[in-house]
């Protein structure tokens, strides 16, 4: 009787992800959005440091892209935390 069980148990042995191809896919979005972040957020230097140069507190380096960081990241615990359906 003992062998029966075990031998359904051993079938019933599939391929189990961690996560579906929704969590993936958020997964992938929240990246682009980290990466779209960090992308804002270059840029503002000067050849010249004897010229101040004020674009780099600019409203995009401030304060858009670090939200657009921040974003990302909860897209990712998001991801990783949602249940799959598969």
């Amino acid at each position: 009787m003992k062998s029966a069980t075990m031998a359904k148990k051993e079938l019933k042995t599939v391929e189990d992800f961690p996560f579906g191809r929704e969590n993936y896919v958020l997964m992938l979005i929240g990246l682009a959005v980290i990466f779209l972040g960090f992308i804002l957020m270059i840029g503002g230097g000067n050849e010249d440091p004897a010229i101040w140069d004020p674009s780099i507190f600019s409203f995009r380096r401030i304060t858009l892209a670090p939200s657009l960081v921040i974003l990302g990241f909860v897209i990712e615990v998001f991801a990783i935390l949602k249940k799959s359906k598969e």
